[in-house]
């Protein structure tokens, strides 16, 4: 399970499992939601959630999208080149608040 980024205390990770649509793992707290990118002809269309469990609260939600909204397009790169090409992709830490 490759984490691709971390950003104050939250953790965003594929599962090396994975499935259609591209999506995201997002952890905080002991809490997680998964998060599917929707994408059309280049362009993030939607942001879609579910969860098994115990989900990421209100607050975290909002930022989980909103850095989602922010770096979706490294999001589905990470996910092309470790699914797709069977690269490795390195965690990024992202240290600049949204």
């Amino acid at each position: 399970m490759p984490d691709i980024f971390t950003y104050f205390g939250f953790i965003f990770s594929f599962y090396s499992n994975e499935h259609e649509p591209i999506h995201v793992h997002v952890e905080h707290q002991n809490k997680m939601t998964i998060y599917d990118l929707i994408v059309c002809d280049g362009k993030l269309i939607e942001i879609r959630s579910r969860h098994k469990g115990n989900p990421l609260s209100t607050k975290d939600d909002k930022t989980a999208r909103l850095f989602i909204e922010k770096y979706w397009q490294n999001i589905v790169d990470k996910w092309v080149n470790f699914f797709v090409y069977k690269k490795r992709v390195r965690c990024t830490d992202i240290k600049t608040k949204l």
